[in-house]
């Protein structure tokens, strides 16, 4: 079992020069992917990518939105898909299976359903509460500011160091941080993430 995420980029034509955000996201999606064969970008604003330790998948989702806010005006619609490849490939536009359709097929409901972040997998009953969450969720990250967008990717990339050494890196105070982290709802995303993984592990392991 793997997932894949489907995504696109809001406002990119906004933005007069894709150099502001495009180098950040290709290196985001190596960053979560491990391999620069496991994503691919096309249409320009769309990409595509597999996470094949499922278990991260929404962690690897925060990530890209924290890297994508990082820009003013931006944001990014995913759509996350947890079931099975066919067959290995050797590029993901060749690649197909349940895994690529279940992504597909909820990326095509995002714009109706007005939601930036959502799920399909085998268990629907999973889907549903982890779609609920993921909409009350992004009354918060859909909201961030380019400083709550830099503070989470810092955070979500450097989850072992302290509030001072995240400070350092970026030239601001521990208090400043904390700040930032709660403004961010940092908190709750991780909240989220845990529920994420016990969700998965359902899937994963059906009693």
């Amino acid at each position: 079992m793997t997932s894949v995420i489907t995504g696109d980029i809001i406002n990119s034509r906004k933005a007069a020069d894709p150099e502001l955000w495009l180098p950040s996201l290709k290196k985001v999606l190596t960053a979560v992917t491990g391999s620069e064969k496991l994503w691919e970008i096309f249409r320009g604003d769309s990409f595509q990518l597999e996470v094949r330790d499922v278990y991260h998948t929404f962690e690897a989702c925060m990530r890209i939105k924290a890297t994508v806010k990082m820009v003013k005006g931006l944001d990014v619609r995913m759509a996350i898909g947890i079931g099975e490849l066919s067959d290995e490939y050797r590029s993901i536009s060749e690649a197909a299976g349940q895994v690529f359709i279940f992504s597909g097929e909820r990326f095509e409901t995002l714009k109706k359903s007005k939601t930036n972040l959502a799920i399909k997998s085998v268990r629907n009953d999973i889907d549903e509460d982890l779609n609920l969450i993921f909409r009350l969720l992004g009354i918060a990250t859909d909201n961030w500011t380019v400083n709550s967008a830099e503070i989470v990717k810092l955070s979500l990339e450097n989850q072992k160091k302290s509030q001072s050494e995240l400070g350092q890196m970026i030239g601001i105070k521990q208090n400043t941080v904390s700040e930032r982290q709660k403004r961010a709802y940092l908190e709750e995303v991780m909240a989220v993430d845990t529920m994420f993984k016990k969700k998965i592990d359902h899937i994963q392991h059906p009693d």
